[in-house]
């Protein structure tokens, strides 16, 4: 047995756990989970029992600390793996320090229950979550599961889709999956009246509007901003070189209105991004665009680059959409931006359009500028207003 062993349990208990893992459980020396999970094994003479401390992550290399040494068993819901304790582990200790017995998931018995395919359905965590990282995944017949945080999940959700058009999606609480008393629950999202059981799985069948694509390049609309935003044609552009990737970290410096941070965190649930800003109602104003475009996440920095770039993790990529020219922005960019990562500054003066021209001579990369025009009344008949030129130098470290 590897030092510790997680036993996935269902509603069902422990009458639902097999022969075999009864055995790992009941030999274990320390017994870990959460006090539900503790209170559905018997007690044994001699066996430790302990719930998760709080806050988990951080409390947790001192706990297991305490118990080196000991055959430990963790306690979890269904399959561990399925946003749940035996990936922290995993993060913490490594894959050979820890052995995973799934139960069947939640979120395989929702599925059963629903008659809907793996592949047609996105399941979305909301488990400690901001339930606005749910409008991320709306779409016009969209199927999704929700993995609720407890018995007030639903209601709120009601209330987010109803208020973004979507009230006409069918929620379906499935209650206690696996369980004697498993209950199912379903109506509209804008006739929503039913109390939820504490431990229950959503299914959301998505009916409503496009609220905007997850390639960059959303209308400038969507955001609230004073003037200071990367339009939408050369955010798409940006983004292109930036090429999003699941999990890579993104810095977005001089962020305006968090635009190009928040379309690229709308590539993938897994990518991450910091928003710098040194004017704090942008900054405000950012966390409110990115609650509302579906990634409440985004990390926001209150400060001016190259100073506020000091202390943060080192990025795959970034954007500098303004300041560009201040003295040692640039070399942090380039100094800090990892190897195979992209860097795109985007400038619009004389003195940023100098500074990229060095930049290219010097490093190489891409130098392109970009010019849009867009049509407009001219009294009663209809011409081109041209918007100011962009000069975009986009680069990949060796």
């Amino acid at each position: 047995m590897s030092a510790i062993t997680v036993v996935g349990i269902g509603a069902d208990g422990w009458a639902g756990v097999p022969e075999r893992l009864r055995a790992v459980i009941t030999s274990a020396d320390v017994l870990l989970g959460g006090s539900r999970h503790l209170a559905l094994i018997p007690e044994r003479d001699g066996q430790l029992r302990a719930p998760w401390p709080s806050p988990l992550r951080e409390q947790l290399p001192k706990l297991l600390g305490e118990h080196e040494g000991r055959r430990i068993v963790v306690l979890a819901s269904g399959d561990p793996l399925v946003s749940g304790i035996g990936t922290t582990l995993i993060d913490l200790l490594g894959h050979d320090a820890v052995t995973i017995e799934p139960a069947v998931s939640s979120v395989a018995l929702a599925r059963a229950r629903m008659g809907w395919a793996a592949e047609s359905v996105e399941v979305v965590s909301l488990v400690g979550r901001d339930p606005a990282s749910l409008l991320r995944a709306l779409a016009p017949g969209r199927r999704v599961l929700v993995l609720s945080s407890d018995e007030t999940t639903p209601k709120a959700i009601a209330e987010l889709l109803t208020e973004r058009g979507y009230g006409a999606s069918v929620l379906t609480a499935l209650g206690n999956l696996g369980a004697d008393d498993e209950s199912r629950q379903g109506a509209r999202a804008d006739a929503w009246t039913y109390d939820a059981p504490r431990l229950h799985v959503l299914a959301i069948e998505c009916e409503g509007p496009v609220l905007g694509g997850w390639l960059g390049g959303l209308p400038d609309t969507a955001f609230e901003h004073d003037g200071q935003l990367t339009k939408r044609d050369l955010r798409a552009s940006a983004l292109a070189r930036l090429a999003p990737q699941p999990g890579q970290l993104l810095w977005d410096v001089g962020a305006g209105a968090g635009s190009v941070s928040i379309e690229w965190l709308r590539a993938h649930p897994t990518c991450r991004a910091i928003a710098i800003e040194a004017d704090p109602q942008r900054a405000q104003r950012i966390q409110g665009n990115a609650a509302r475009l579906g990634v409440p996440d985004l990390d926001v920095t209150h400060g001016r680059a190259p100073e506020a770039l000091t202390e943060l993790e080192a990025p795959d990529a970034i954007f500098v959409g303004g300041g560009a020219t201040r003295e040692g922005v640039l070399q942090a960019c380039l100094t800090r931006l990892k190897p195979g990562g992209r860097l795109v500054v985007h400038g619009v003066t004389l003195e940023t359009e100098t500074l990229l021209g060095q930049a290219f001579q010097e490093y190489g990369g891409e130098l392109t500028r970009h010019s849009v025009e867009h049509a407009a009344p001219i009294g009663s008949f209809t011409g081109w207003t041209p918007g100011r030129a962009v000069t975009q130098w986009a680069w990949t470290k060796p």
